[in-house]
């Protein structure tokens, strides 16, 4: 079972949209236009003669988005993101930068673990940098020059369902409701996805919910960036939960239009740096010099906070029946702590996996099976590395896995390793960038491995 997720999970990173499109249904609906359903609707565009997306935000909208309030905050593209990316928008990396992004190759960016600074993996995958707008927006122009790709300004309110299929939405238009029919119908709508109701009310099962209690309070600002081309563009330092004291960890990244954007992060009833004299004072004492220099220039605005309940699952795939012709990705279907940067590249990956199921030649008057199962292992392994981490967080006091004492063990090795072994660090780099399945590391070479380099470390 394990080394058949890993399979699975290197399949999907290496899906690739079809040469020609190849239409196998109609018109495919998509329900919200952030980044999971715009990438859907990418997906989408290469199997349906058309493609529409209903959101309630004017898709001419630039900048922060109202429907994304998360949207202020620091963002990470992961590697595996941007790999992604790249295959479904080609040039995708050189328009990005073209607008203002910032090419982050290994030597650039900086990791702290406890104050340590962490060994730089010199092959290691370039990231891009940049706010959740640019990059959201950019994908957004790809999707919507599309010639089979539309959008309307609408509020979904429920399905349509006929016999054991979805065959439409109803959405409201100012106070008017409406129904657009479709083939497929894709569920985007976040965390706060209204799905699990309609289905419930329509007299189907509802998917059960896990949630992972996190409460994590963010606070971001901006600061003036004086150089053009920074030696250090990305840098992290985290604070492990033996070490934390109310300030779990802080980062920078250069972005566009000469700035630096600047997060740090607290846990429970910690808020770090809600004001801007907090921030400034946290940064300079409690993290590396760097943090102290970006806080030296003039910073851009008031700082900006977010609060982060829970991480939340949606288990779709265990429903014992569901509707035909209806699916769901992204946020409305697991959310983590956004403290590990998987959402867009998770979108990503759901992406794949609807790559993948739709050119299977699927039979659309079944309920999708066969992409709910892809899915699965996407979840879990995003999952299973955000809950793993929280599962350490002083403030949680179980329930507790089975097994979770060892395992918990193992991974201190492991993340202690990569401060200063390059094999070790490549290989936790591939997962926490997801490009590889997390079990990759549960290997009994990769477990010595890196007890051998702490003792050597020691």
């Amino acid at each position: 079972m394990s080394r058949s997720a890993v399979r699975a999970f290197a399949a999907l990173n290496a899906v690739r949209p079809p040469d020609q499109p190849s239409p196998v249904l109609g018109k495919a609906v998509v329900l919200g236009g952030s980044v999971a359903g715009l990438l859907a609707a990418r997906v989408l565009s290469d199997y349906a003669e058309s493609v529409l997306i209903i959101d309630r935000d004017d898709p001419q909208i630039s900048g922060a988005r109202p429907g994304v309030p998360q949207g202020t905050q620091l963002h990470a593209l992961l590697p595996g993101g941007l790999f992604q990316l790249e295959r479904l928008f080609p040039g995708f990396r050189k328009q990005a930068i073209a607008q203002g992004a910032i090419e982050a190759p290994p030597a650039t960016r900086r990791s702290y673990l406890d104050g340590r600074l962490k060994v730089v993996v010199p092959d290691d995958a370039d990231s891009l940098a940049g706010s959740r707008p640019l990059l959201e927006g950019l994908i957004r122009q790809h999707v919507l020059r599309l010639p089979n790709v539309k959008t309307f300004t609408a509020r979904a309110t429920g399905l349509v369902i006929e016999g054991e299929a979805v065959t439409g939405v109803r959405c409201d238009v100012g106070g008017v409701p409406g129904v657009e029919g479709g083939d497929l119908v894709v569920d985007a709508m976040g965390r706060s996805s209204r799905l699990s109701d309609w289905l419930e009310r329509a007299g189907w099962e509802r998917p059960a919910t896990r949630r992972m209690p996190v409460h994590l309070n963010y606070a971001t600002a901006l600061f003036r960036r004086p150089e053009q081309d920074p030696p250090a563009k990305v840098v992290l330092a985290l604070h492990t939960p033996a070490t934390m004291t109310d300030v779990a960890g802080a980062a920078f990244f250069a972005i566009e239009d000469g700035r630096w954007m600047a997060m740090m992060a607290g846990y429970g009833d910690d808020r770090p740096g809600s004001t801007a004299e907090d921030f400034v004072r946290r940064l300079r004492e409690q993290f590396p010099p760097e943090f102290g220099e970006v806080t030296a220039n003039e910073m851009l605005g008031d700082v900006q906070t977010y609060h982060h309940a829970d991480s939340r699952r949606r288990d779709f795939h265990a429903l014992r029946r569901c509707p035909a012709r209806l699916v769901s990705v992204g946020d409305a279907v697991a959310s983590f702590n956004p403290v590990y940067g998987q959402g867009m590249t998770a979108a990503a990956l759901h992406a794949a996996c609807l790559s993948a199921y739709l050119r299977s030649d699927p039979d659309l008057t079944t309920p999708a099976r066969h992409f709910l199962a892809l899915q699965k292992v996407v979840v879990d392994a995003a999952w299973s590395t955000s809950t793993s981490a929280d599962l350490a967080l002083p403030h949680f006091d179980g329930p507790y896995p089975r097994g979770y004492r060892i395992s918990s063990w193992v991974s201190r090795q492991i993340i202690a390793a990569t401060i200063t072994d390059v094999e070790t660090a490549r290989r936790f780099n591939d997962v926490v960038s997801m490009q590889e399945h997390p079990l990759s590391l549960a290997t009994p070479g990769v477990i010595l491995g890196a007890i051998r380099a702490n003792r050597r470390a020691r």
